[in-house]
């Protein structure tokens, strides 16, 4: 007798006919209001009568919100597996996750050959289905190859490129039969799907058991491999009606039902029942009077036995794990979500903006008490092991710090939710997950906005806990100013909250140093009323690079503080003009104002375009990407600086910087104004006289590093947030560049108290860039 302790799931295979389309689409909506898990389809591409099942698949996707589609099973042989794999990707990305890809080597082979397919021998059929397998595998990225080749005798890739990729593992069963496709299953798939009536208890346990000895063989957990099962079945209320009785198809009352299949269950290993049917009825009253009951008895029996129902991972998953990480330790609250190296989902965690990562762990909570389950795993692993940690919003940040190299990664992403507290104070709430241009989209419908940043993709949570020097700073000042409280998640795991009133120093270090004391889950934010903005783009002749940027920057500083201008100059190329494009923000939506503001900008030096500009709400230039991972690559090379004024040896020592042509990337932002207002020692951010914010990235870690070095004079701080310099010898010098002395000591003295053991060291520690003993911390 075997259980899996496999999750119990409940599908539908539904007969893709063409007669009434809209009826066959009708079940499968059907299934989805009664709660069934699954759809299916089978798929005879040569039978006149049916729906092409791949569309039938794709439309019902696009017709529901929840259910999961797949064939039952897909025709291997008449659907060249390299296509069949780029169409599930396609699906599963357009459905948000909800396809399965069930297999099957074909079995009307006169129907086939008329269509002109390669009759094959089941031993063939076995070889054909196994190199689909591989080739599928590979086109979804599970290789980690940007060229791929897989040899074979009937499906080969030869220098292929890999499909659009996938988040998530789409599971790969086999609908088979024979002792080496029950192998083939044990070896490769990750689930198996006959049907009960052709295949009886006897041949289900036997081939259980086939499937079992393979797995084990290749170093499989056998409870890695799914088992489904296809029934089918009328509903006879008579008296004495009890299950199957001599017939493949169940029959009886509900109740003989749930005696027939709750032995499939508990002794046979299935854990997903698909039920075999057209009519309305029978797909009703079995998800209603079936299904409830038997979830409830397996429930039962499974406590009562003691089963073990915990995560299994596959072979593939274990073997790429890194050293260091106890795995096995995951809090099962959290390892559902969690994505390790082996992963389908992996390629669109491990990276962040510009850098490329390759953690051992990333761990995806979805509300405080899971990141406090996430920290407490990831605090051991890094106070035993010395295993890196790091934690990403929105995974935007220059400095790439949300990444790591075998490490663990807390990725707050799920915290995403905008919540409007008050409407008269304008005081909202968000996580640290959501994305500033959904911020901007939230609150632009009330007249509302927070200033932040220039790009709606960054993260809340970082923008938020370092500074925020955005398009709209001075006006309303930083992002950190507008905190009023935050929920944060400590080293030791204990919840508090931080404002003016409870405590207060920690709510000093968040803003501007938030990812040296802890974990902010949610952030009271106070919202500025901001009706509409004027922004405009020029493109300058910037010849005279030096006189350019004092010029720039003297027109900024004697701009009403309703003005604010970033600017980027590009790399200086032979026989062109250096070019210069400054991005203009007012605070206004009054055209003569707009036009007052923008004239003296536009007069620095001679314009090479027609300049843009326009009157919009903010979320119209702060606005959301388009969903999706991050590919960066490589290690960010980028450092950062203040200064209180773009005097002329300023401008003339950064022009020659950027003719260097040692940065690709020359960027200045203007801050100051309404950030100016506070006081320096009011937030762990000190750098209040500040009025200019320089970014420099480049190709050479070395050659930037020595230019910016020979920069040091210039400047009078930097922003913790765009610099990745992270030199050993220059470590000190980097925390006296964004934490002047008294805020260092004020820092440091508050770090001792609530992280002694340096749990986070990943951004610039003030303690160190090494773990601490904890006891001796405490000593």
């Amino acid at each position: 007798m075997t259980d899996y302790g496999h999750p119990l799931r409940f599908g539908t295979f539904v007969t893709p006919s063409v007669q009434d389309p809209e009826a066959t689409v009708g079940l499968a909506r059907l299934a989805e209001d009664l709660g069934y898990d699954l759809v299916t389809f089978q798929d005879h591409p040569y039978q006149p009568r049916f729906l092409d099942t791949w569309t039938l698949l794709s439309y019902v996707a696009s017709a529901t919100e929840r259910i999961h589609v797949a064939p039952d099973v897909a025709n291997v042989p008449m659907r060249p597996p390299a296509v069949l794999a780029r169409a599930a990707a396609s699906l599963d990305l357009l459905s948000g996750g909800r396809v399965d890809l069930a297999l099957g080597a074909g079995a009307f082979w006169d129907a086939m050959v008329s269509m002109g397919v390669d009759r094959l021998t089941p031993g063939e059929s076995v070889d054909a289905l196994a190199e689909a397998i591989e080739v599928i595998r590979a086109i979804w990225g599970e290789d980690g190859e940007s060229e791929l080749f897989v040899p074979g005798r009937h499906h080969r890739l030869d220098g292929a490129t890999p499909g659009p990729g996938t988040t998530r593992r789409i599971p790969v069963w086999l609908g088979a039969l024979g002792p080496r496709m029950l192998r083939l299953v044990g070896e490769k798939a990750d689930g198996w799907l006959p049907s009960l009536g052709r295949v009886g208890l006897d041949g289900l346990r036997a081939g259980n058991a086939r499937i079992d000895a393979a797995a084990t063989a290749a170093g499989r957990d056998p409870r890695e491999i799914t088992r489904l099962l296809n029934v089918s079945g009328t509903f006879d209320d008579a008296d004495g009606a009890n299950g199957l009785g001599g017939a493949p198809d169940l029959h009886g009352a509900p109740a003989a039902w749930v005696d027939r299949l709750l032995p499939l269950v508990l002794d046979e290993g299935v854990s997903t029942l698909v039920l075999a049917t057209d009519d309305e009825r029978t797909t009703r009253r079995f998800a209603e009077e079936v299904v409830p009951a038997l979830r409830e008895q397996v429930a039962h029996e499974r406590a009562a036995r003691g089963t073990d129902t915990s995560r299994v991972v596959p072979l593939a998953v274990r073997a790429a794990r890194r050293d260091g990480i106890a795995y096995d330790e995951i809090p099962s609250t959290l390892a559902e979500h969690a994505v390790e190296p082996g992963d389908a989902a992996y390629a669109g965690v491990r990276s962040n903006y510009l850098r490329g990562g390759s953690p051992g762990l990333v761990l995806r909570p979805r509300d405080t008490a899971e990141v406090v389950e996430a920290l407490a795993f990831a605090r051991a692993q890094a106070i035993t092991r010395d295993v890196p940690l790091s934690v990403r919003s929105g995974g935007h940040g220059i400095s790439g710090r949300s990444t790591n190299d075998g490490g663990v990664v807390i990725d707050l992403g799920a915290l995403d939710t905008i919540e409007v507290l008050d409407d008269a104070a304008r005081l909202v709430r968000v996580g640290p997950g959501a994305r500033w241009g959904e911020v901007a989209a939230a609150l632009s419908p009330r007249g509302w906005a927070i200033t932040s940043g220039d790009y709606g993709g960054v993260g809340v949570g970082g923008l938020a806990t370092a500074g925020g020097i955005g398009f709209l700073g001075r006006a309303h000042g930083l992002t950190i100013d507008h905190v009023r409280a935050v929920e944060l998640v400590l080293a030791d795991g204990s919840v508090v909250r931080a404002s003016d009133d409870e405590n207060p120093d920690l709510f000093w270090a968040v803003r501007g140093a938030g990812s040296q004391v802890g974990i902010v889950t949610s952030f009271d934010l106070v919202a500025d009323e901001v009706a509409g903005v004027g922004f405009a783009q020029m493109v300058h002749d910037a010849s005279d690079l030096a006189g350019f940027l004092e010029r720039w920057g003297a027109t900024v500083e004697a701009a009403p503080r309703d003005t604010t201008s970033f600017l980027l100059v590009g790399r200086p190329r032979p026989g062109q003009p250096v070019v210069a494009q400054s991005m203009t923000m007012v605070d206004s939506d009054d055209p003569d104002t707009v036009l007052a503001r923008l004239q003296p900008f536009a007069a620095i030096a001679p314009l090479l375009a027609q300049a843009t500009a326009q009157i919009v709400p903010y979320d119209a230039v702060v606005s959301a990407p388009q969903p999706g991972p991050h590919g960066g690559q490589g290690e960010p090379v980028s450092r950062s600086g203040l200064l209180e004024h773009l005097t002329s040896e300023a401008a003339a020592r950064l022009a020659g910087l950027v003719l260097s042509g040692e940065t690709y990337f020359f960027q200045i932002r203007s801050t100051g104004g309404a950030a100016e207002d506070v006081p320096a020692d009011a937030t762990a951010y000190a750098h209040r006289s500040a009025r200019f914010s320089v970014v420099a990235m480049g190709a050479s870690r070395s050659r930037l590093d020595a230019r910016w070095d020979a920069l040091a004079d210039v400047f009078d701080g930097m922003y913790l947030s765009f610099d990745t310099d992270r030199r050993p010898e220059a470590h000190a010098a980097r925390l006296a560049d964004a934490f002047p002395p008294a805020t260092l000591d004020r820092l440091r003295e508050i770090k001792r108290r609530v992280d002694p053991a340096n749990v986070f060291r990943d951004n610039l520690p003030v303690l160190g860039p090494d773990p601490v003993d904890a006891e001796a911390a405490v000593r």
